[in-house]
C-alpha cells in the first residue's frame, strides 16, 4: 500500500484526506495548527456577483459553490457547519438596478444561484431584523460555511477512516528522488506528498530548490456569542464595503474580515481591527446594537496570496509525486473543497482536467536549483 503525506490541514488538506481512497493509500496529515486561515474563517459561499476579470478564477469559484451539495451529502455536514440561507447584498440605490441586471445574466448558466429578488426596505429588515431598512438584493442560493466547524467535522471523519492526524510542524526533503518528511530529527519516506499549507508552502518547498510566488496576509474576524438572537435562518449579508455580516446558529454573529498585508504572520488580535470592522458594520445595523456587549472572540489567521490573486494546484513537475495547492486568498472557503476533491481524483483515478481553472503551475513555482 502506497504512503501519502499531506502537509497542511486547512480546507484543502482536510478535504483531500477525506476524499483519498484509504483502500489504496495509507494517509498521514501533518499540521501544526498555527495561523491556519480556515480555522479562523467563516465565509459566504456566493461568488456569482464578483466582477473579477479573471475568467479562470470565476469558473473555479462558480464550480466550487456548485460543489457544496455533494460536499454536504458526502460528509453529512449539519447546518451548524454549512447552511444555505441566501445572501443579501447591499449597494447604493443607484447601483442596485445594474447589479440586478448583472445577476440575471449570470443566472442564465448558473442555476445554483437560485432566485434573484429585489428587497424593499421593509423586506430587508424582515429577512434579518438587525438590519436597517434599506433596499437590497437577495440571492437564494447563497450559503455560509464555518471554517472551524468544518475542520472539526472532517477531522472526526478522518480519524474514523484510520487517517493519521499529527499536530506537528515538519520539514520536507528530497533524497535520492525520494520524498522525506522530517519531524524533530525523525524521518519517514512517502510515495506521494501533498503540500497544502497556505503561505508556508514557500518555506516548505525552498529546500527542494523551488521558489513559490506566495505572500501571507493577516485577517481578523469578530465572533459575538449572543443568547437571545434567533439567527438560524438569517441570510448572510455582503455589506457595501470591507466587512460582511455572517449569522450562524444559536445567536453566533461574525463580522469580518480585515485584509492586513503588513500584518503577514502576526496573529495578535488588535483593537484597530475591532474598531474598523465594527465602525463599518454598525452603519447597516439597527440601533441599539443588541449584540455589541455580548461576549466576543477574535478569529485571526493568515491567508495566502499569489501576485495575480489566483490559486494554483497540481504537480510541481510531471510525475514528481509532489503535489501542491495554495494561493486561495479570501475565496478559500468557496474554492478549497473543490480543489481538495480534484487533487484526490487525480491520485485515486488519474483524472485531471483543470486547465479551465488556472494558469500553468510553473507560473507560480519556479525551479531555482537542482537538489539531490
Amino acid at each position: 500500500m502506497k504512503k501519502i503525506a499531506i502537509i497542511g490541514g486547512g480546507i484543502i488538506g482536510m478535504t483531500l484526506a477525506n476524499y483519498l481512497d484509504t483502500q489504496q493509500f495509507e494517509i498521514t496529515l501533518y499540521d501544526d495548527g498555527i495561523g491556519q486561515a480556515t480555522k479562523a474563517s467563516a465565509g459566504i459561499i456566493s461568488p456569482w456577483l464578483s466582477k473579477r476579470r479573471n475568467k479562470k478564477w470565476y469558473q473555479l469559484a462558480k464550480d466550487g459553490a456548485a460543489f457544496f451539495p455533494k460536499l454536504v451529502k458526502d460528509f453529512e455536514l449539519g447546518t451548524s457547519v454549512y447552511n444555505q440561507t441566501g445572501t443579501v447584498i447591499f449597494r447604493k440605490d443607484d447601483e442596485l438596478d445594474a447589479l440586478y441586471d448583472f445577476a440575471q445574466q449570470r443566472l442564465i448558466d448558473t442555476p445554483e444561484m437560485g432566485s434573484i429578488e429585489r428587497l424593499s426596505e421593509e423586506e430587508t429588515t424582515a429577512a434579518l431584523p438587525l438590519l436597517k431598512p434599506r433596499k437590497a438584493l437577495k440571492i437564494s442560493g447563497g450559503g455560509k460555511l464555518d471554517g472551524l466547524a468544518y475542520l472539526e467535522k472532517l477531522a472526526q471523519l478522518a480519524k474514523g477512516k484510520g487517517i493519521r492526524l499529527i499536530n506537528k510542524k515538519v520539514e520536507l526533503r528530497q533524497l535520492d528522488n525520494k520524498l522525506v518528511i522530517l519531524d524533530n530529527g525523525n524521518s519517514e519516506i512517502f510515495d506521494i506528498v501533498f503540500v497544502t499549507a497556505g503561505p508556508a508552502i514557500k518555506n516548505l518547498l525552498a529546500p527542494l530548490g523551488y521558489n513559490v510566488d506566495i505572500r501571507p496576509q493577516k485577517g481578523q474576524l469578530l465572533e459575538f456569542e449572543t443568547t437571545h438572537l434567533e439567527s438560524h435562518d438569517w441570510p448572510v449579508v455582503m455589506l457595501d464595503g470591507e466587512a460582511d455580516f455572517i449569522p450562524f446558529e444559536q445567536g453566533k454573529i461574525l463580522i469580518g474580515a480585515t485584509h492586513e498585508n503588513e500584518g503577514e504572520w502576526d496573529l495578535t488580535p488588535t483593537q484597530a481591527a475591532y474598531d474598523q470592522l465594527w465602525s463599518h458594520a454598525k452603519e447597516f445595523l439597527v440601533e441599539p446594537y443588541s449584540f455589541q456587549k455580548s461576549p466576543f472572540n477574535y478569529r485571526v489567521g493568515t491567508r495566502a496570496y499569489t501576485s495575480d490573486f489566483a490559486p494554483f494546484f497540481g504537480e510541481v513537475e510531471p510525475k514528481s509525486n509532489l503535489l501542491v495547492a495554495s494561493g486561495l486568498g479570501s475565496s478559500g472557503l468557496t474554492v478549497g473543497p473543490l480543489i481538495g476533491y480534484l487533487l484526490a481524483q487525480k491520485v485515486n483515478h488519474g483524472i485531471w482536467q483543470t486547465e479551465h481553472y488556472q494558469k500553468p503551475i510553473e507560473s507560480y513555482i519556479k525551479k531555482t536549483r537542482i537538489v539531490t
